[in-house]
């Protein structure tokens, strides 16, 4: 296996895309493959929702899609009429639709990523969607694999468009509001982001991005069953160091991940 290029800053984007870099070394390294990924982003539609919290997985998504150098989003009626940008083993998603009615268009996508993929690599792909999560501090990352939809609407009509398909779900915190009162709550999750608290959500991406790597780690039977166990908690994947490595002081202004435009 070849190493792969490091992953550099996106205010200073390579030539092509970078790659996912590689998980540190294994026993056996031959039998590594890599597992194609739909990432599907829930939200409610812009220009009007664009940087509320109910929206901050379609943020964190736009930030991964600089942080990746992959290509602008763009329209796919085949993906649902969702916004789409393709690199590598990766696909992201964000979803046309208000987030209460989200399962249709995720199925269709996903529909459609598998049928593109070659056959080999259907059996190993796998989904994950990225959304808001209510009462988790602002910013917060946490990975969870299958499981209860919460009380997240979003959730609940994917679970039900996807025929009780397990998924994988990475939930972007984005705090509570005081009150408990359904109107209340809602007022909450529609508001707008302040330039802080997108900040927040942004500095997630990092974190985002080693989770997909870990995501992304595949070996062959019979060790499928016993990575997919391993994924079943929170976690804070051991990666390559070249990531770590990457240099501190964040990531800029939150123009450079384009949230703003």
């Amino acid at each position: 296996m070849t190493k792969s290029n490091k992953w550099t800053k996106a205010s200073s984007p390579p030539s092509t895309p970078s790659p996912i870099p590689n998980p540190p070394s294994v026993a056996d390294p031959q039998r590594m493959l890599r597992r194609p990924l739909l990432i599907a982003s829930l939200g409610n539609p812009p220009p009007l929702y664009k940087n509320t919290l109910h929206s901050a997985g379609h943020t964190l998504l736009s930030s991964l899609q600089q942080y990746l150098s992959y290509p602008p989003f763009a329209k796919s009626r085949p993906h649902g009429n969702g916004l789409s940008s393709s690199g590598n083993d990766i696909t992201l998603w964000q979803s046309p639709t208000l987030m209460n009615v989200s399962g249709p268009a995720v199925a269709t996508a996903w529909k459609t990523f598998l049928r593109d993929l070659p056959n080999e690599d259907r059996t190993r792909a796998k989904l994950v969607v990225v959304h808001d999560e209510l009462e988790s501090p602002l910013g917060k990352i946490k990975l969870k694999v299958g499981g209860s939809a919460r009380g997240h609407n979003g959730l609940k009509s994917c679970v039900s468009s996807l025929g009780g398909m397990a998924f994988s779900r990475i939930g972007v915190g984005i705090g509570r509001p005081e009150s408990r009162e359904s109107r209340d709550v809602a007022n909450y999750v529609l508001k707008k982001m302040s330039v802080v608290e997108v900040q927040k959500v942004i500095k997630g991406v990092e974190e985002t991005a080693e989770l997909i790597v870990e995501l992304m780690l595949l070996f062959t039977a019979p060790d499928i069953e016993a990575q997919d166990k391993h994924l079943q908690r929170p976690l804070r994947p051991k990666i390559d160091a070249g990531l770590r490595d990457r240099p501190s002081g964040g990531f800029g202004d939150s123009q450079s991940f384009g949230v703003f435009n």
